[in-house]
């Protein structure tokens, strides 16, 4: 997987949606996400860390680039090969810890090793933990926020009709049903994140190759998962910021703040990203940081 990187990473994500519902909330009748004070939409870190591990599934089917979190196979199953390869028997885990003290970092080595979104998320390994296991909560050193729509959001409930009538006795009595529709017109939303050198180097090794991975899968999260419902969906811009050291060398905050995105024209309600303008000012950025823009 190669060496763990030495640079801290702070990065700003931003992305839009047409017509569609970037995170429904299944809790609202899968209505978009919105900040009810605001009216900013809403989408979840979780949202966001599924797209980038369902696009690393999809371009890279090689040793060391499986997904623990996925759909269809239980977690434990996954964890139970790890005791597989590494011939340990579960019935036996007090006596070997005291045998071998470094079996905990064996474990979590061997499981960052082969899953790269526990190299990059961390994840919580319930059959490690139930065994008493240290090694069961990884803590990862990419973290995502919750994104925010820039302006705030007007979602649409839209009928629609079909003409597939579910059972044969309601064919009997009508030739359509109607069902809903929750879309944003238009939205274009921020996420902020970043990358732990520190955490990098003394937890899962997640390392330069897996960095650059990381970015390729977020500017194309959204190519390998359309939908109807998400309507038309792209990443616009990825600002990242490279610090010179492992702990970096400015408070993320303020480095976010450098990043601007504001209506061309005052007032309009924006239809597409052309009404937006983004620039990042540069007399922000102190000395030790670097700004990368990718699109």
């Amino acid at each position: 997987m190669g060496e763990a990187i030495r640079n801290r990473y702070d990065f700003v994500v931003l992305f839009d949606v047409e017509n569609g519902n970037p995170n429904g909330d299944p809790d609202n009748g899968n209505a978009p996400r919105v900040d009810l004070d605001t009216g900013h939409g809403i989408v979840t870190d979780v949202c966001l860390k599924r797209k980038i591990r369902n696009y690393v599934e999809t371009v890279k089917e090689e040793p060391g680039y499986q997904i623990y979190i996925k759909e269809g196979t239980p977690l434990n199953v996954k964890d139970a090969g790890a005791f597989a390869e590494l011939s340990i028997d579960e019935k036996k885990i007090p006596a070997l810890k005291k045998e071998d003290p470094e079996l905990d970092r064996k474990i979590r080595d061997f499981m960052c090793s082969r899953f790269f979104d526990i190299r990059a998320f961390g994840a919580v390994m319930t059959t490690f933990v139930k065994a008493n296991l240290n090694c069961g909560q990884v803590r990862g050193p990419v973290q995502f926020g919750f994104a925010r729509s820039v302006d705030p959001i007007v979602p649409q409930s839209l009928t629609i009709t079909r003409v597939a009538i579910t059972t044969e006795k309601d064919a009997e009595k009508k030739k359509t049903e109607m069902g809903r529709k929750e879309i944003v017109p238009y939205g274009l939303y921020r996420a902020e994140g970043f990358v732990s050198a520190n955490l990098a180097r003394k937890v899962t090794g997640f390392s330069e190759e897996d960095a650059e991975l990381l970015w390729e899968a977020i500017l194309n999260m959204f190519e390998h998962d359309r939908s109807a419902a998400r309507g038309k969906m792209a990443v616009r811009e990825l600002i990242i910021f490279k610090h010179d050291s492992e702990l970096g060398n400015a408070p993320a905050h303020k480095l976010f703040d450098a990043v601007k995105v504001n209506k061309k024209e005052a007032g309009m309600q924006p239809r597409c990203y052309g009404d937006y303008e983004v620039t990042v000012c540069e007399e922000q950025i102190p000395e030790g940081v670097t700004c990368i823009r990718k699109n």
